[in-house]
């Protein structure tokens, strides 16, 4: 009498459903994989005289100047021979004369947006920015809301009168947790020459945002 043959049939359907979820775990897995990670830069304006009221036209003085030229070395291979994507700054003078520098160098046009509307913000770095490399140079109070708003570190440690070399680097991966690091650059020689602006009455900071 002949040994009974096995059907096989039902051990392959009971396979074909492993099958599948060993190829959607694959496929997932690439998808995320595929999704880079959003990297956003926080400089605080370099120098300005101690004597200046903070309005639209307080420019650098002599030291700040130096430290913004000091900021585009030490971005200026951020990616391993490549730096950032893209620059933001605000109508603020101080602000654009500190990222002048890393623009000029790397051929970017600054733009200018108001960091105060942080949800609004926020949202146009991810629309348009999403997987790069942003460096966006703000007034010190400025900087903290928006890190909040990545869901970053938060409170950050408050930044003292000279506090002009601290980086904050916050990465906003697809999936995952969100990390904030900070870094200092050089600051400039002691001896650096600070000019005296000439300076009118304070006036209040103000932006004109531009069309989302």
């Amino acid at each position: 009498m002949e040994p009974a043959v096995r059907p096989r049939r039902k051990s392959r359907i009971r396979i074909l459903p492993i099958v599948g979820y060993i190829l959607v775990v694959l496929a997932v897995a690439w998808f995320f994989q595929q999704q880079r990670t959003t990297t956003i830069i926080f400089v605080r304006h370099a120098d300005v005289d101690a004597s200046a009221p903070l309005n639209d036209d307080t420019p650098l003085n002599a030291r700040g100047r130096q430290r913004a030229e000091l900021l585009a070395d030490f971005l200026a291979d951020v990616n391993v021979g490549s730096s950032v994507d893209a620059i933001y700054a605000t109508v603020a003078k101080r602000t654009q004369e500190t990222a002048q520098p890393l623009a000029a160098r790397l051929g970017q046009k600054l733009n200018i947006d108001d960091p105060y509307n942080v949800e609004r913000l926020v949202r146009r770095i991810f629309r348009d920015r999403r997987g790069k490399i942003t460096l966006i140079v703000a007034d010190a109070d400025a900087i903290p809301p928006l890190i909040a708003e990545l869901h970053g570190t938060h409170p950050l440690p408050e930044f003292g009168s000279g506090d002009y070399s601290e980086i904050y680097v916050v990465t906003v991966p697809y999936y995952g947790k969100v990390k904030t690091l900070r870094f200092h650059f050089d600051e400039p020689p002691e001896d650096a020459a600070v000019e005296t602006n000439a300076v009118s009455d304070s006036t209040k900071t103000s932006f004109s945002a531009p069309p989302p």
